[in-house]
């Protein structure tokens, strides 16, 4: 759970609400869920109100996540609830969940550490290659897969792999 959602935790309704989100997955790395990434910010009880921050302002998957939450929402018998988007404060990688770092892992793309954005915001840090774990690695290309990631290359096992910038 992202510090961000930690304080709306306190109703049956929220809760209710969460579960359904934490079954949506991202569009784009179906490995780790909406609220694994911390894109979901909140949920407003009156009127209920799912607030949502994606990864980067602009980002393409943003109308896809809607799309994701509204189809889940609605087949929980939750139409009422409303969907917004918030771009302030940005999203930070810091959002992303323990659960969500060691699923991206797992799913073959290095996650940032918590609170490396404030550090290094290009992500110069040694990185962990997700396959063989070791150090030896080196950027590819600040454009990966996806715009929020950037390709990486292990020297030991040579095997490519994304990793999610910081910030």
């Amino acid at each position: 759970m992202s510090a961000v959602t930690q304080a709306v935790f306190d109703d049956a309704a929220t809760q209710r609400i969460m579960a359904v989100l934490d079954k949506v997955p991202d569009p784009e790395i179906p490995a780790v869920s909406i609220t694994d990434l911390g894109i979901v910010r909140s949920v407003r009880s009156n009127p209920p109100v799912v607030q949502i921050t994606p990864t980067y302002t602009g980002c393409p998957a943003t109308l896809a996540i809607e799309v994701s939450i509204r189809t889940a929402l609605d087949a929980a018998g939750m139409a009422d609830v409303g969907i917004e988007t918030v771009l302030s404060p940005p999203w930070t990688t810091d959002w992303i969940t323990e659960r969500g770092r060691a699923r991206l892992k797992d799913y073959g793309i290095a996650p940032p550490p918590q609170g490396i954005g404030a550090k290094f915001i290009r992500g110069d840090e040694p990185v962990g290659c997700p396959h063989c774990g070791s150090f030896d690695t080196r950027e590819v290309s600040r454009f990966g897969s996806t715009p929020c990631k950037a390709l990486w290359r292990c020297l030991d096992c040579h095997e490519p792999f994304d990793r999610f910038k910081c910030h």
